[in-house]
């Protein structure tokens, strides 16, 4: 165990690893409270794993103290299932990571320059670029970039805290879809009916055209 866990205590990495992944809530529309929430339990996530990975392994201790003996590589600790999977989920990680990252800079370009930079958040109804395909890709990119840290390295935190940040961004979109279909009426409700809400729906051949939305 001394040599699986000598990376542990880079504090340094800790640092690094938070304002890298923290950097992502720059390309988030804060212009309504109701999106804080989700971005803190982001934060919580990014920190635990952060502090996992590179600090001291919590979830390993406790469970070695729970059940009074150590566990394997990959369990809990390390990455993820290594002994069984090899770094096949640290290489899905990667795919996850690459695809949250796009999406999130995607429709963060394309609300910015038509909704949220507007006065007051008031803009036009987005529907081209990514938002022809689905109707939150900021939420999918964050679901993704989180989803793929356990991929890379699950621990009990990231494990519990998982459902709960998908919970919120469902809960948050399902808000913002209300609030949408009161600001645009009947455009984005056929908007909505073309699209997505997290995932493309692929089997209607096309993008929505000039009917859109915001996340």
């Amino acid at each position: 165990m001394d040599t699986a866990t000598s990376h542990f205590g880079n504090w340094v990495g800790v640092v690094l690893w938070i304002v890298l992944f923290g950097l992502f809530l720059l390309f988030t529309p804060f212009y309504k409270k109701s999106q804080r929430k989700p971005s803190s339990v982001y934060m919580a996530f990014v920190i635990a794993l952060a502090l996992e990975m590179f600090g001291v392994p919590l979830s390993m201790y406790a469970i070695t103290w729970v059940l009074g003996r150590s566990l394997p590589d990959g369990v809990l600790w390390g990455h993820t299932l290594i002994g069984q999977i090899g770094l096949l989920g640290m290489n899905i990680a990667y795919v996850f990571y690459l695809l949250g990252i796009l999406l999130v800079i995607l429709g963060w370009r394309e609300i910015y320059k038509r909704y949220w930079s507007r006065e007051e958040g008031k803009g036009e109804l987005v529907t081209n670029g990514i938002y022809g395909y689905i109707r939150h890709p900021q939420y999918t990119g964050f679901m993704l970039l989180t989803l793929a840290m356990i991929f890379e390295w699950a621990t009990l935190p990231l494990l519990i805290m998982w459902p709960f940040l998908a919970i919120i961004y469902y809960r948050l979109a399902m808000k913002e879809e209300t609030d949408m279909e009161i600001e645009f009426g009947h455009k984005y409700v056929g908007y909505r009916r073309k699209t997505g809400m997290f995932l493309p729906r692929l089997w209607t051949g096309r993008p929505a055209e000039q009917i859109g939305h915001s996340s």
